[in-house]
């Protein structure tokens, strides 16, 4: 899969934002195919804790990663928002649980400022500052 900052030479993106928890996250629209409503989730043996299990998307299965989870947050109930964003993820379809979509912009790639060395996350590809917010945009290459 192609970094996401590569998907064209346009100097803006388009991003879809999501919330877990409390923190905004945000991903190249490019990366997601679809937004679904949370479904019955199959659980599979011995799979990690983060991998919720498999749902049949039209004919494909797909795997379903917990991203509240995978990032060692508390676990909730699912919420009325709570829904799965479907992304390439290492050119499969993966779906996302997260708590809620907030928005899809526009900005420039300029705006994207670069990740934190203390992070020390690959997956975090830069911090844009949105008003008075602050999204993490991912870098679903290294969201192993």
């Amino acid at each position: 899969m192609a970094n996401p900052s590569s998907h064209t030479n346009s100097p803006d993106i388009q991003m879809v934002t999501f919330m877990i928890g409390r923190e905004e996250y945000g991903v190249n629209v490019m990366d997601v195919r679809e937004i679904i409503d949370m479904t019955e989730i199959t659980r599979m043996a011995n799979a990690p804790s983060h991998l919720e299990g498999i749902i049949d998307l039209r004919g494909s299965i797909v795997p379903i990663v917990c991203l509240r989870k995978r990032f060692g947050l508390q676990e909730i109930e699912e919420h009325r928002l709570s829904c799965v964003a479907v992304m390439d993820f290492h050119g499969q379809l993966t779906g996302f649980v997260v708590d809620e979509v907030s928005d899809v912009v526009r900005v420039a790639r300029t705006e994207i400022l670069p990740p934190l060395d203390a992070a020390g996350q690959p997956w975090i590809e830069g911090i844009l500052p949105l008003g008075e917010r602050l999204v993490v945009v991912m870098n679903l290459e290294h969201l192993a």
